[in-house]
């Protein structure tokens, strides 16, 4: 796996009102929130600096989408992962391989995803959450 994240999301409760405080309040330029014609799959991205992302994604669909059970607030649900993007759906499997043959729990093998890419999650051994995904809109700047 190469030291490379690219995406840093943060579950949320209520979508409008943390896109709004990113981008009203602090200043981040956002395209707005993306996603709305897909169940559980609105999502906004802020760019933080060069091939850094900041995403924001409600709560109850980042606990959907990598297998946790759903919390509100810090009750035990996933409050953030970070995501690694690679340049290849061959590339996910590799590191997926990677992180269970190092101890990662799989939480969510690899597959393909409704946004059109390719993603999978696990957990390391403090069970801090990562995505490790291919995806087709955002070319990785050093493959």
């Amino acid at each position: 796996m190469k030291p490379r994240i690219s995406l840093i999301t943060l579950g949320v409760d209520n979508l409008q009102a943390s896109v709004s405080f990113y981008r009203d309040g602090l200043g981040l330029a956002t395209e707005g929130i993306l996603g709305t014609e897909f169940e559980d799959g609105a999502v906004a991205f802020f760019d933080l600096q060069a091939g850094l992302k900041l995403g924001l994604f409600g709560r109850k669909s980042l606990a959907k989408d990598c297998g946790l059970p759903a919390s509100t607030g810090s009750q035990g649900g996933p409050e953030f992962s970070l995501a690694h993007n690679v340049a290849s759906k061959a590339e996910v499997d590799q590191v997926m391989a990677q992180a269970a043959t190092a101890g990662a729990r799989i939480l969510k093998p690899a597959e393909d995803t409704f946004w059109g890419g390719y993603a999978g999650y696990f957990q390391d051994p403090d069970d801090h959450l990562w995505e490790v995904a291919w995806n087709p809109h955002w070319p990785v700047p050093d493959a």
